[in-house]
């Protein structure tokens, strides 16, 4: 029995594209690909159909202009009295746009996991960091006050020097770790980026070597992003020597740039608006599907033991989303990988240029009387310990409330130094409190979180954990005289 067209209705031929005396007396397998024809695909649905009763499926199919769609197709056979078949009646529904519209509820229900998941690793990350900062806190102002009172053995120089490096090295690693988190401490401006990777390019290419030559791709007119140049400097060196790493018998490093118009979509992470899409490119031996779905997780690397700390692309990612802007790559196992950085443009009246800080010797601070707020003990006591060193008669408070009680039991106080994250009472909350009984009471805040830290119409200075006596008495100097800063 020859399966030809017998009749033809209007939503076959808006489906297919095809005028019923274009199609009448044709073969239905007509509509199938080509490759489905020679592997026999409409014949074995005749078959099933015959046998069953019925067959079911859904393919790809293809109309009059040889674009393809996705059919859900139904035979059924039809039979005379005596159960003979004499015929087929079939249905095709077009259910390309449903198709589509599940294929991108899929990518948002797999965008929406890989962010919960991001989001837990990262607030189990930022929370990790917090408590190492404090952890660092003491050592690194035991180590600053040992240093003062040790006697000139070059041994013991050395090895107070040693853990003095340790300890700072674990000091980067937490700035990662909250860089990650998207609570570091940003200093947003108007960047140019062609600028920054041209006072950074020589120096950059010295390092690598040159065996692996770096081009830049930039368009004449590039806007200026809303970054902190120094974190996005150091993305640009870690994805820089990745590149490097990827390519082990040397290669070219692109990087380009160019401005990209973002209409929000379904999974996107970037919010509408205006963006420069600066890229990364390498031709070394790139990610298969597995390693790229981890890439931006932290302390995953495969860079071998000793080579990498897994929290470069972390920090990148985190770097990017804290800015309001996206980190992604594209990679094939041997067709190498693009890591590819959205940074929102920067609005001309959004930012003004730093001011250049005044590094000129301060003028002795005198004596003050100082209350410091902190829910660590070891950090509050050596935070005090510091502070006394420096000449300063020091009230120590382990909590906000506490530390509230006590200014209000003195009136001498002279400046406040406080932790933000303290239970029942931040240190922002603390310092509005005291305001309201005295205000305008000097007041540093010190924090390895870079957020949530700040208080309108309100002069704060912000004093980052971990650290040493330098930095403190510096902060000190600007809060007390802040035309100085």
């Amino acid at each position: 029995m020859r399966a030809t067209s017998s009749s033809w209705n209007e939503g076959a031929r808006r489906i297919k594209g095809y005028e019923p005396e274009e199609i009448m007396g044709e073969h239905f397998s007509r509509f199938y690909r080509e490759e489905d024809r020679i592997s026999g695909e409409p014949e074995k649905a005749l078959e099933a159909a015959r046998r069953d009763g019925r067959f079911s499926a859904e393919g790809w199919r293809v109309r009059k202009n040889g674009e393809l769609f996705r059919a859900s197709v139904v035979i059924d056979a039809i039979r005379d009295d005596h159960g003979r078949p004499i015929g087929f009646a079939k249905i095709t529904r077009d259910i390309t746009e449903r198709e589509q519209a599940q294929r991108e509820l899929e990518a948002a229900r797999e965008a929406l996991f890989q962010s919960q998941k991001m989001e837990a690793i990262g607030q189990l990350t930022g929370g990790v960091a917090h408590d190492f900062n404090n952890l660092l806190m003491a050592v690194l102002s035991s180590l600053d006050l040992l240093q003062k009172r040790l006697p000139s053995d070059p041994l013991s120089q050395r090895l107070l020097d040693n853990a003095i490096e340790g300890a700072k090295r674990g000091a980067t690693l937490t700035q990662r770790m909250l860089a990650f988190a998207r609570r570091q401490d940003l200093h947003l401006d108007q960047v140019d980026v062609a600028n920054l990777l041209a006072g950074m390019s020589d120096l950059v290419q010295r390092s690598i070597g040159p065996e692996w030559p770096i081009s830049t791709q930039f368009p004449l007119k590039l806007p200026a992003v809303r970054a902190d140049a120094n974190q996005l400097e150091m993305a640009l060196l870690n994805l820089i020597v990745n590149a490097r790493d990827a390519t082990p018998g040397g290669g070219p490093i692109t990087i380009s740039a160019d401005r990209q118009h973002v209409d929000k979509g379904i999974g996107s992470a970037l919010a509408k608006g205006e963006y420069i899409r600066l890229v990364v490119g390498d031709k070394g031996s790139g990610m298969d599907a597995e390693t790229l779905r981890r890439a931006t997780e932290p302390f995953f690397t495969t860079k071998g033991v000793g080579k990498g700390t897994g929290l470069g692309l972390p920090m990148v990612h985190g770097m990017a989303r804290q800015l309001g802007g996206d980190f992604e790559i594209e990679s094939k196992l041997g067709d190498g990988t693009k890591a590819i950085l959205w940074l929102p443009i920067a609005e001309a009246e959004a930012s003004r240029p730093a001011s250049p800080q005044n590094e000129a010797v301060q003028s002795p601070i005198p004596r003050l009387t100082v209350l410091v707020a902190d829910d660590d003990a070891l950090v509050l006591m050596n935070t005090a310990a510091l502070l006394e060193d420096l000449g300063h008669e020091v009230i120590e408070a382990y909590s906000g409330g506490d530390a509230l009680k006590k200014f209000r039991a003195r009136s001498d106080i002279d400046l406040i130094i406080t932790d933000q994250a303290m239970p029942n009472m931040t240190g922002t909350q603390l310092i509005e409190a005291i305001d309201e009984d005295r205000p305008g009471v000097p007041a540093i805040i010190a924090s390895g979180y870079g957020e949530g830290v700040e208080l309108p119409g309100r002069h704060v200075e912000r004093l980052g954990k971990p650290f040493d006596q330098a930095r403190l008495a510096k902060s000190i100097a600007r809060v007390m005289d802040p035309s100085s800063a």
